[in-house]
């Protein structure tokens, strides 16, 4: 007899930022859709003149090209190119999921802002970089959860919030100060739902990862990377299917006693709590 996860099959999962060849989000979206979840996906609709090369390359068409990994797993998939920050717009993603999928059960909350003009002091900083790091980060991520909530709670059906944060939100460096704040205030954002949403059978945790070579690490260079595998006490980064893993793991019935937890997924490169 063999052990696998349960709960999931015949299941809807929504996953936000899920566009990007070399992403979180598509290796999430793909890992429930192997677990028999159908899935809908969302971006923010980008022009293929802003792919990067190897997107070029591939023909990759962004949120459609995810949608149709699913489909080939054999999973519905709904593509939705929106502004997860826009609270129409969330409450519209929630609603359009249930109309066509009939049910919602779990939310994965991963876009977020591109990285650059945002990793320099505060006293450089100017106020529309910050507002839009905070703005789809956390913004988006209250919006998005509210939505979801409010759809659960009205049929008072069980289900799970995965809010993918990072460890710098609980390193706090310099010169990355907007993104730690943002990942921070969605593990705080996380930790208070749960205790609001837990009475109801809605579990919500968060993902902390480490160094994960994706797309939008990709002003990071290569020997650097090099650098951070040779320090991680796995000797290795990861290209995002461990944040995956996890996050089935957390809406699955054999993680169905963990709430409100902040997770660590980064092969031990931090300890803390």
């Amino acid at each position: 007899m063999t052990f696998e996860l349960t709960g999931l099959e015949g299941k809807v999962v929504v996953v936000t930022g899920a566009g990007r060849m070399r992403s979180i989000g598509r290796q999430a979206a793909l890992a429930f859709a192997k677990a028999g979840c159908d899935v809908v996906v969302t971006g923010t609709g980008r022009s293929p003149d802003r792919f990067p090369d190897e997107e070029k390359a591939a023909g990759w068409r962004d949120i459609e090209s995810v949608a149709d990994e699913v489909r080939a797993l054999g999973r519905r998939a709904v593509p939705v190119v929106m502004d997860v920050a826009e609270e129409a717009q969330a409450q519209d993603l929630i609603d359009r999921t249930v109309r066509e999928l009939g049910r919602i059960d779990f939310l994965v909350n991963n876009a977020a802002a591109a990285r650059g003009e945002d990793r320099v002091p505060v006293s450089e900083m100017d106020l529309e970089t910050w507002d839009l790091v905070i703005r789809v980060k956390l913004r988006g991520g209250f919006l998005m959860s509210r939505a979801f909530a409010r759809e659960m709670l009205k049929h008072e059906r069980p289900g799970a919030i995965v809010n993918i944060s990072s460890v710098a939100g609980k390193r706090m460096g310099p010169n990355a100060t907007a993104y730690s704040a943002s990942n921070a205030g969605l593990q705080a954002l996380s930790a208070g739902m749960s205790g609001e949403l837990g009475p109801h059978g809605i579990r919500v945790n968060t993902i902390c990862p480490g160094a994960i070579d994706t797309a939008r690490m990709a002003d990071i260079p290569r020997d650097r990377w090099d650098q951070m595998a040779a320090n991680n006490p796995m000797r290795r980064t990861s290209d995002g299917t461990d944040i995956a893993n996890m996050a089935v793991y957390l809406c699955s019935d054999q993680g169905n006693w963990i709430n409100g937890q902040a997770i660590n997924v980064d092969g031990g490169s931090m300890t803390a709590h």
